[in-house]
């Protein structure tokens, strides 16, 4: 296991500091906010540490409302909002300052059998072990970029490999511009036997990639193009079970942009063709020239 996963497993160990109230905290490292994967994922551990065991969660629907602050704790406050003979509902509010920066609506299911279909397929793409990391692809890329370079060396708890361009690419060639995505991830270590674990390690992966899907499809890429943008809300939706230690093709797209927002969506598949998680998330985007 690399450092940057232990790091991360670290974060997701939530200080309970009264009944239904956590404390989390960020990475150490300079950076202007806190990233929303993250807040996310210790929002979601929050709220599965009020839910009896035997309740997975099935849906999460969260804000982002202000840029979260690296430098200071974050409290997580729960809010028991139902508690039913099958399924189970909390609010988790994220605060800083004095101030929300953060909610989560989520909701946890018994496991029940049911009608079952599945109208999803997943994309047809190279094998990830084929496939160079996210890392050898950006560091040609990044060559002229010594900011860049720097962050990309660092080590990170997702091996996330590409079967389509990546923004940096598309910004340097037209011809690859796309309003899809697809990339294999994985978190690079086995990990324990608990589901609420794989679940939040999925919602923290799930926020890497989703705007780059609205800026490949115009041919922009962060740290090149004059743009700034930042995550709205986000939904998921957990079909069954699945590991995050094992590859997940997330295959994502792109169907709207506009008035400075963007709308990305996306599907994870497991290497059955199981479709195990969906997800929606609307994004600000804006040129700052």
């Amino acid at each position: 296991m690399n450092e940057a996963l232990k790091e991360l497993l670290d974060l997701l160990d939530l200080e309970q500091i009264e009944l239904d109230i956590f404390r989390g905290r960020s990475p150490e490292e300079r950076i202007q906010r806190v990233f929303g994967g993250q807040v996310a994922a210790q929002a979601l551990v929050a709220a599965g540490r009020t839910v009896p065991k035997d309740r997975n969660v099935h849906s999460l629907h969260a804000y982002f409302i202000r840029p979260g602050d690296p430098s200071i704790p974050i409290v997580y406050n729960v809010d028991r909002l139902r508690d039913g003979r099958s399924f189970t509902t909390r609010r988790i509010v994220a605060v800083q300052h004095g101030k929300a920066i953060f909610t989560m609506s989520a909701s946890f299911h018994v496991a029940e059998e049911g009608v079952t279909h599945q109208a999803s397929v997943m994309p047809v793409v190279p094998d990830p072990a084929t496939l160079p990391t996210f890392q050898d692809r950006m560091h040609e890329l990044a060559a002229d970029h010594p900011g860049l370079r720097d962050w990309l060396s660092r080590p990170r708890p997702v091996d996330a490999r590409y079967a389509s361009p990546l923004t940096w690419e598309a910004y340097r060639n037209p011809e690859l511009r796309s309003a899809e995505t697809n990339v294999w991830f994985r978190y690079d270590a086995e990990l324990p036997d608990d589901p609420l674990l794989h679940v939040v390690l999925a919602a923290y992966a799930s926020d890497f990639t989703l705007v780059d899907t609205i800026l490949l499809a115009h041919g922009m890429a962060w740290g090149a193009s004059d743009i700034m943008g930042a995550s709205l809300d986000h939904a998921m939706w957990f079909h069954g079970p699945f590991r995050a230690d094992d590859w997940l093709l997330y295959a994502q797209e792109s169907p709207w942009s506009g008035r400075a927002r963007g709308l990305a969506r996306g599907e994870m598949f497991n290497t059955s063709g199981e479709l195990v998680v969906s997800v929606v998330q609307e994004a600000m985007i804006r040129r700052t020239k």
